[in-house]
C-alpha cells in the first residue's frame, strides 16, 4: 500500500532550536540502535518509521556499526526511505556516526581521516542518499589527533555529504578542544550526543554546562537506560525483552535487588504525575532547556506512541525532583 504521510503530523510534536544553529529538531527523536537490523521484521520496522514521522518525529538517527548486523540498519532505513519518504527527504534530519569497530583491519574504527571519510561514503551508499543532515564523531580516538579527525568532518561539509556534524561521548573538556577546532575551520559543531538518564547523569559533571555556554545542542540517548526506566522489569525478565537478548547490551547482573526497589519507587512517583516510568523518564531529561532531544528506540508502534505522550508533561515541581533524586541516587549506573 502505498505510504501518504499524516497531514496533520506537525500539530502535536515540539520542536527544540539546536543550540544557537538555526536547525530545530523533535523534542523526541528515533533512534535505530535497536529494533532496526536484519534480525528484526521489515514489516514491524516500516510501521514503527511510519508512526514516528506522521507524529511529528522528523529525526532518525543511525550510525554505520547499528544492526545486528552491522551496517543492517542504514540498509533497512534506506529500503523504507526509497519506498515510503522519498518524496519527503527534505522533511527528514538523518543522522549517522563513526568510530566503533566497522570492518577488520587498522582503518575499520576510531577517527582517522582515513576511516571517518571511508565510512561515510559506505552509510550514503548503504541508504541510498546524497548527504545525512549530521554526521558525528562516534567516540574520541586516544591515538589520533583530534585535529584530524575534526577536519574529516569538516572536509565532509565541504563535500557536501553531511549538512551539519556533531560529537558523541566526548567528555566536557575534550568537547571545548573540538569545538573550538571546528570553529576555526569554519564548521561549528553543533550537537552533542552524550548517554544520559535518570540513572546515569555523567553528562551533568560539566558537559551540560558546557554545552549550555557554548550554544551546542543536545540529543540524549539510552533515555531509558536500556529499557530499565519502563515497567518491562517491575515483576520479572519478558522473554523478548533486552535483557533476555543475547545480543543485547543489557546484562541480567544488572537489574540488581536494591535496583528493582527503585525502579518501583520510581514507577510510584510517575504514577502520581499520571505517567508510566517511561514517560517521566523521558520527561525529566526535556526539563532542561539545555536538552534539544531525547532520542528514544522502539520496538513496536505501541511502545513509540506511550512514549510520545512524555512530551505532554514536561514540568516537575521541586518536591517531584527531590525525591526522584533521593531514590535513583543510590542506584546510580
Amino acid at each position: 500500500m502505498h505510504y501518504l504521510a499524516n497531514d496533520t503530523r506537525y500539530d502535536s510534536m515540539t520542536y527544540r532550536r539546536c543550540g544557537q544553529s538555526g536547525l530545530q529538531l523533535p523534542a523526541i527523536s528515533l533512534g535505530l540502535w535497536h529494533n532496526f537490523g536484519s534480525v528484526d521484521p521489515l514489516s514491524t520496522q516500516k510501521e514503527i518509521l511510519r508512526y514516528a514521522f506522521d507524529n511529528g518525529i522528523t529525526h532518525f538517527d543511525l550510525a554505520n556499526n547499528y544492526g545486528p548486523a552491522p551496517g543492517s540498519a542504514e540498509e533497512n532505513f534506506g529500503r523504507v526511505l526509497a519506498s515510503d519518504f522519498k518524496p519527503y527527504r527534505d522533511e527528514m534530519i538523518i543522522s549517522t556516526k563513526a568510530g566503533y569497530h566497522m570492518w577488520p583491519g587498522p582503518y575499520g574504527e576510531w577517527g582517522s581521516k582515513k576511516y571517518m571519510i571511508a565510512s561515510l561514503n559506505q552509510s550514503l551508499k548503504r541508504m541510498g542518499v546524497d548527504y545525512v543532515d549530521i554526521f558525528y564523531s562516534h567516540r574520541p580516538d586516544p591515538d589520533t589527533p583530534l585535529e584530524e579527525t575534526m577536519a574529516a568532518l569538516d572536509q565532509v561539509v565541504r563535500q557536501g555529504k553531511a549538512l551539519y556534524v556533531g560529537i558523541s561521548n566526548y567528555s566536557a573538556e575534550q568537547t571545548q578542544r573540538a569545538e573550538a577546532i571546528l570553529n576555526d575551520l569554519g564548521t561549528p559543531c553543533l550537537i552533542h550526543q552524550p548517554r544520559y538518564s535518570l540513572l546515569d547523569r555523567w553528562s551533568e559533571k560539566g558537559l551540560l554546562d558546557v554545552l549550555g555556554k557554548r550554544g551546542i545542542g543536545c540529543i540524549a540517548f539510552s533515555p531509558l537506560a536500556q529499557g530499565l526506566l519502563t515497567s518491562r522489569y517491575l515483576k520479572d525478565i519478558p522473554a523478548d525483552s533486552r535483557i533476555a537478548k543475547s545480543h543485547g547490551f543489557l546484562k541480567k547482573e544488572t537489574l540488581t535487588e536494591e535496583r528493582l526497589q527503585a525502579l518501583r519507587s520510581l514507577n510510584d512517583i510517575a504514577a502520581n504525575r499520571g505517567q508510566t516510568l517511561a514517560q517521566m523518564s523521558i520527561a525529566w531529561l526535556l526539563k532542561d532547556a539545555r536538552v534539544t532531544s531525547v532520542l528514544i528506540g522502539a520496538s513496536s508502534v505501541q511502545q513509540l506512541k506511550d512514549n510520545l505522550y512524555a512530551t505532554k508533561n514536561t514540568l516537575f515541581n521541586q518536591g517531584e525532583l527531590d525525591v526522584i533524586d533521593r531514590t535513583a541516587g543510590p542506584v546510580m549506573m
